[in-house]
């Protein structure tokens, strides 16, 4: 059977990509640069969150993950504004949550504290990992339904939930073996819960239907400023606060909803 020499000796090939456009499928080659250069650099805040854990320095960790999640909303923002979005990105993306959302605060939260807990505090960690990597595994299956309400606390928030509870303890000098055992089993809780919430089936606004580039009103931009003015104050105590009321919003709506019905 003869083979292609061309195909054979390439390292690199060109991904191809069927879409629809004009009601018509068509092949493309290629990937979009802009939004994945941003995936990337999310990953790398992620990966530098992880490095810094491991040196001790849990405040650069938990800015890093901060550097991650915005970089994380930007890239899919950035996609459907410049009409860039694609197949490939959507699954790149996921991937790189996996190690920025999913393994950077586990290693981040069992170094600052749960290690003290032995066994239990890693089991406490790994069960975050399965439930960032299934909750991005069920996203995936609903590209393109998620558009008002998410199924299940997105990763990037639950990250945050936990990352920024790090960061606020280490910033008041709280970690290593000043985290007694009464704080570890809180954290391990913690971590158990936003662990559950990432797998139900909770809903949560996604602050999609918010469009960049119309026109809103003067206030907006005042609004922005107080929110960048109030974080300044404190920055990781604000997050936390800011991530924990997301957080509880989810079984809020969920009670809504059902007492509706």
């Amino acid at each position: 059977m003869s083979e292609d020499p061309q195909e054979s000796l390439d390292l690199f090939d060109d991904h191809e990509e069927v879409v629809s456009e004009d009601g018509k499928k068509v092949t493309r080659r290629g990937i979009y640069l802009l939004p994945n250069l941003l995936t990337t650099a999310s990953l790398f805040s992620g990966f530098f969150s992880i490095i810094s854990a491991i040196n001790g320095n849990f405040i650069a960790s938990g800015m890093a993950l901060f550097a991650a999640q915005m970089l994380d909303g930007l890239d899919g923002r950035v996609a459907r504004l410049t009409n860039s979005q694609s197949l490939f990105g959507a699954q790149y993306d996921s991937l790189c949550d996996v190690i920025s959302f999913g393994l950077a605060p586990a290693i981040i939260v069992f170094l600052w504290g749960l290690d003290s807990m032995g066994q239990a505090g890693w089991v406490f960690s790994f069960l975050y990992v399965a439930a960032a990597a299934l909750r991005l595994a069920r996203f995936n299956t609903y590209i393109g339904s998620e558009d008002t309400y998410f199924k299940g606390l997105p990763s990037p928030v639950a990250s945050g939930m936990v990352v920024y509870f790090v960061w606020a303890m280490s910033s008041y000098g709280i970690q290593g073996e000043q985290v007694g055992a009464i704080l570890a089993t809180f954290t391990a809780i913690l971590t158990g819960l936003v662990s559950l919430l990432m797998v139900v089936n909770v809903p949560y606004y996604s602050f999609k239907e918010i469009e960049l580039k119309k026109r809103v009103p003067f206030f907006s931009m005042l609004f922005v400023v107080f929110i960048f003015a109030l974080i300044s104050i404190d920055p990781p105590f604000v997050l936390a606060i800011c991530a924990f009321c997301y957080v509880l919003s989810g079984p809020v709506l969920w009670v809504v909803k059902a007492l509706r019905k």
